[in-house]
């Protein structure tokens, strides 16, 4: 990349350059990104150059304060971007960021690869280093050889081209995605909506008529999708919503939307991944996957999957001939595929006497936000309350954490669904804790949370049904490791650094919570009446907690098994749909139609971040079942938790984030490592033939 003088009058004047304190949505402007990019990119690249001069002395400080600091301006300059990209699309954007993707895809494939830069590190004397400091610095040497640093000439080329490739070619693959969930949807008419929930039906209804339609227009959304799924008694209705998700972005789709088909971008990621792992001396890309994870090889992973497989397989066909059994008491004789949740819905209210739309009359989203923060403030000895900032969405709010009146963290909130914005739920760090080389100020983390909930109707608050507030619990786990670290080093501070398959520890801890009678209790309140949830409806949510708990178990490793079978691969020509269905005969009870095309929306593996990477939910539910034993063991009589057990935890593990090894980190909470016990307690699949052993 070239490198052309920059005078200080040459700066642009954009909103997207100060970083002074918090980003300025309300004035960045599209056209401030390709200016301000490119200003940071030629910065980062003068600090590169400088550092890597034979002169500059291979000091962690010098290079830290020179390099580092550019670094992280465009990173946090970038990160608005591509946080832009996912909540608030457009095409004008869209542009934008795919025109600046391929020069800033070059930078971080130059920047991890150039071995001047390298070799700077290989130099630094270690015995002057902190531990976080330490911990850093072997984590970025592993990370240089990961990136290419050894590599020369033609194989260097040919390795930054491919990290340029397969960045376009994730991007492509999330817009697909996107625009194909956005484009879809159905007209129906009143005589199609038995069952289906009295809110999903007046937004649909709203929906239509902004779209100068009669009748109700129903989309592919989770809002939308899910309780039509669930409730609809039309078996039509649900067939047409089945098909079209099932098929989105994929050459099953309508014709009209076949331009959003992810196969070819599947198969050439595959294919680069592949030939990235061949130059880097690895067998597949599984194994390179692995390289920085908790896990040791592909097959201890494929072990570990087939082991939980087995061990749930006996309790989920209890789950399918419960099913089938039920299915016929209410008529459906030979379910399709797009029955399934109808029936499960149903027969969870017969068995357990509740449903989820009465659950959720008690979860306005105030009432279980408010309920969140006081769990998190009791356990963690925080404070959080409103703060102000700008936001990109009327829907947005903005939070700040305190400890003993000092300021530790602070949070964007964006729960709603909407059009052009990414499904799913997540959290992404704005900035990182830091203790700035440049001003030697402290600089506190800030985090994005982001989810997918209905909204609310008229002045009524959203309501969130149970799996939702898990949601919200499981996301805000995420935030609480990002912005309660107390190391100062920003490379390993937060989940920075933290191996891949445990940085769900956290968030899979605090989705136990919800099943907690003296949690739920102060986040519930009737959206009519006011009044908490009754005991008893609790203890109904609670016997049902592990309903099918056997069948979501296989599909989870169904999705992790794909996933990692398809990047242990010794060649590169993957025929990935047939590999999917040797999985799903292996691993499922209820096998999908031939047209379906679960991997042509998978994002998580072909667009964010979990390549050979997705067993870490069950991975980390291990270790979360197990850490959240600790608190059950030390629970008062009257279901109270353990405060001294929430300061150990977060102190434990999420003020240290990447500082240590993961494992240390459990075992320092823990007093040993984890088993795999707890999980199988927790979801009712103990047996007295279950093995406790480590896992």
């Amino acid at each position: 990349m070239s490198t052309p003088t920059l005078t200080p009058a040459s700066q642009p004047n954009t909103a997207l350059l100060d970083f002074s304190d918090l980003p300025k949505f309300d004035e960045l402007k599209v056209t401030d990104i390709e200016p301000s990019i490119s200003h940071l990119l030629i910065q980062a690249q003068t600090a590169l150059d400088r550092v890597t001069e034979d002169a500059f002395p291979s000091d962690w400080g010098q290079m830290t304060q020179v390099l580092d600091v550019q670094v992280e301006k465009l990173s946090r300059a970038w990160g608005v971007i591509s946080h832009l990209n996912a909540v608030a699309d457009n095409p004008a954007q869209r542009e934008a960021y795919n025109l600046m993707l391929p020069k800033v895809t070059e930078f971080w494939s130059s920047l991890g690869a150039n071995e001047k830069l390298f070799s700077k590190y290989e130099h630094i004397d270690q015995s002057a280093l902190n531990a976080e400091q330490k911990k850093a610095l072997n984590n970025a040497l592993r990370n240089f050889i990961l990136s290419g640093a050894k590599l020369t000439g033609e194989k260097k080329i040919r390795f930054t081209d491919i990290q340029e490739q397969q960045a376009a070619l994730s991007q492509k693959f999330s817009e697909n995605v996107l625009d194909a969930t956005d484009a879809w949807f159905y007209l129906a008419q009143v005589h199609e909506l038995d069952g289906v929930p009295q809110e999903v039906k007046d937004e649909a209804r709203e929906e239509a008529q902004r779209h100068d339609q009669e009748g109700y227009r129903f989309n592919l959304k989770m809002p939308c999708y899910l309780p039509i799924m669930q409730y609809a008694q039309n078996a039509n209705l649900r067939a047409i919503l089945y098909k079209a998700y099932q098929t989105r972005a994929s050459d099953q789709a309508p014709e009209n939307a076949l331009h959003y088909d992810n196969s070819a971008i599947i198969k050439d990621t595959l294919a680069l991944r592949f030939e990235e792992a061949q130059l880097l001396g690895f067998a597949n890309f599984a194994t390179l996957s692995l390289e920085p994870k908790m896990a040791n090889s592909p097959s201890e992973v494929i072990a570990f999957l087939r082991d939980l497989a087995a061990k749930a397989r006996p309790f989920a066909q209890k789950d399918l001939q419960d099913m089938r059994d039920f299915a016929k008491t209410i008529g459906i004789e030979d379910p399709a595929p797009s029955d399934w949740t109808f029936i499960a819905e149903r027969l969870k209210e017969h068995h357990y006497a509740f449903s989820d739309l009465e659950v959720k009359a008690y979860f306005p989203f105030p009432r279980v936000l408010s309920g969140l923060f006081k769990i998190v403030e009791t356990l963690f000895d925080v404070v959080i309350s409103a703060d102000t900032a700008p936001v990109w969405h009327k829907d947005v709010s903005f939070y700040k954490i305190e400890r003993h009146h000092q300021l530790v963290g602070q949070f964007y909130l964006d729960p709603t669904a909407r059009q052009s914005k990414r499904g799913g739920a997540w959290m992404d760090g704005m900035r990182n804790r830091w203790l700035r080389p440049d001003n030697r100020e402290l600089q506190s983390p800030v985090a994005y949370l982001v989810c997918n909930f209905a909204k609310g109707q008229g002045d009524q608050a959203a309501l969130l049904t149970h799996d939702d507030v898990i949601t919200l619990f499981h996301e805000f786990g995420h935030g609480l490791h990002h912005m309660l670290t107390q190391v100062n080093e920003q490379d390993v501070s937060g989940i920075s650094g933290v191996e891949w398959d445990a940085v769900e520890l956290p968030s899979q801890f605090m989705e136990n919570f919800c099943w907690e009678w003296s949690v739920l209790r102060h986040m519930s309140s009737h959206h009519q009446s006011g009044e908490v949830m009754p005991k008893a409806l609790f203890d109904k949510m609670l016997a049902a907690k592990n309903f099918q708990s056997g069948l979501q178990t296989l599909r989870q490793v169904e999705f992790s098994l794909f996933d990692m079978l398809v990047h242990s691969e010794g060649h590169a020509l993957v025929d990935f749909m047939a590999l999917q269905q040797e999985v799903k005969k292996e691993i499922a009870l209820i096998q999908s139609p031939p047209w379906s095309r679960t991997a042509h929306s998978f994002s998580h593996i072909f667009a964010g971040g979990y390549a050979a990477g997705y067993y870490s939910y069950k991975w980390a539910e291990v270790l979360s079942s197990d850490a959240y034993a600790a608190f059950e063991e030390t629970m008062t009589e009257t279901g109270e938790l353990s405060q001294a057990m929430g300061t150990k935890f977060r102190q434990e593990i999420l003020e240290v984030g990447g500082s240590r090894d993961a494992m240390a980190s459990f075992v320092a909470f823990r007093g040993r490592e984890p088993n795999i016990e707890a999980l199988l307690r927790h979801q009712g699949m103990l047996t007295s033939s279950s093995s406790s052993s480590s896992a």
